[in-house]
C-alpha cells in the first residue's frame, strides 16, 4: 500500500469479500421473505417443477453481490479502514441472517 491511496489489489479483496457477504445475507433475506410472502408447496410431493427456487435465489443474489462487490471496491479505494470496519459488521449481519433463515425457514 502506498502512503496516499491503496493499492488496487487490497480494494479488490476488499470488493470481492463484500460482495460475498452481501450476497449470503441477500440469499437470506430473499428465502425468508419468500417463505413468509409466497409460501412453496412441499418439494416431496412435487414429482416435477416448472423452476428451481434455489437456483433462482442463487443466480439473483449473485447478481446483487457482484453489485454490492462493486460498491464496497469503491468504498475500499476511498477509505479502506472503514470499509473493513464496515465489512466486519456486515459479516456479523449476515451471519445472523442467515442463521435465522437455516433455522427457521429452511
Amino acid at each position: 500500500m502506498t502512503h496516499g491511496r491503496p493499492s488496487v489489489r487490497f480494494g479488490l479483496l476488499l470488493g470481492i469479500a463484500g460482495g460475498s457477504v452481501s450476497a449470503v445475507a441477500l440469499y437470506g433475506v430473499l428465502r425468508i421473505v419468500q417463505a413468509h410472502l409466497f409460501p412453496e408447496a412441499n418439494p416431496a410431493t412435487i414429482i416435477w417443477s416448472a423452476h428451481a427456487g434455489y437456483f433462482w435465489r442463487a443466480w439473483t443474489v449473485a447478481y446483487a453481490g457482484a453489485m454490492g462487490g462493486f460498491a464496497a471496491f469503491a468504498a475500499a479505494r476511498r477509505s479502506p479502514v472503514r470499509a473493513a470496519r464496515a465489512l466486519r459488521g456486515a459479516v456479523v449481519v449476515a451471519s445472523l441472517i442467515i442463521l435465522y433463515q437455516g433455522l427457521f425457514v429452511p
